[in-house]
Parts: C-alpha cells; structure tokens; sequence
C-alpha cells in the first residue's frame, strides 16, 4: 500500500515493466542473455501476466461488492460501454460469487502450483 494516499496500489506499473525491458533488450543486444534463459524469462512472464489478470478479476470483484457501477468500472476495461466488465463479471461468477470465494481459488491454485 502507498503510504501518502493510503489506498492500495499495483505491485507493478506499466513504467516499471518499459524500464525493466530497456534494460533487459540492452543485456539482450550485448550477448548477455542466452536464448534458453529468454525461453525460461518468457515463461516467469506468462506465470506473472496470469496472476496479474487474476488480481485484475480481484479487484473487479471486490469494486462489485463495494457498490462500483458497471459505467463507473467500464473506462478501466477501455471501452466507454458496460458490456466488457459484465461479460467478465458473468464469466467470474461461474466460479467465484465474491472477492472472498475468488481469492480462496487463487490460494489454492497457487498451493497446487509448488
């Protein structure tokens, strides 16, 4: 959490993911990095987009719960229509009706996963 506004913040931003990449393609360009290593990179960076898709669905949830519209959530799925967030909202509910069911899968997901 960020200590100035006092809300919860993302673990990653989009700047720290451009700045990261700079780096990592000059290591690439200079010979630094293998192809087996990129192919092992590649796959802790699936593994991380998956479980950031999974906080997104989170948070959706919990917005949900705390009485967000679907017009208020709609501008973050970039499309200025509700459908979006529905579609995805229906979708979550075929396995989680709250935040709290959605987070136990994902604890026992990641349980699975060691």
């Amino acid at each position: 959490m960020s200590e100035s506004s006092g809300r919860p913040r993302a673990p990653i931003t989009e700047a720290d993911v451009l700045a990261w990449l700079e780096t990592t393609a000059a290591a690439v360009r200079s010979g630094e990095v293998s192809a087996p290593e990129l192919i092992e990179l590649l796959g802790e960076l699936r593994r991380a987009s998956a479980a950031c898709a999974d906080a997104s669905d989170w948070a959706l949830l919990a917005a949900r719960e705390e009485g967000a519209s679907l017009r208020q959530i709609a501008p973050v799925f970039g499309k200025g229509y509700v459908r979006a967030p529905a579609a995805r909202l229906e979708k979550l509910h075929r396995q989680a009706q709250n935040s709290g069911q959605w987070l136990a899968i994902l604890r026992h997901k990641n349980e699975g996963a060691r």
